[in-house]
């Protein structure tokens, strides 16, 4: 029990393909990698908005 592998996840049997493994591992790296993009736009939508509405003579 002291010496089993954790990491486990890699071994398990998938039933459809992209469910687990390298296709897996690419989905979520595209995944975070459309989530830094988003929540950078809507940052700076957002920054620009306040920034706009806090100017004096609006």
């Amino acid at each position: 029990m002291l010496f089993r592998n954790k990491d486990k996840p890699h071994e398990r049997f998938y039933l459809l393909p992209g469910q687990g493994g390298q296709n897996h591992r690419r989905k979520q790296r595209l995944l975070m990698r459309w989530s830094i993009v988003a929540a950078l736009f809507f940052g700076a939508l957002l920054a620009v908005l306040l920034w706009w509405l806090a100017k004096p003579g609006v």
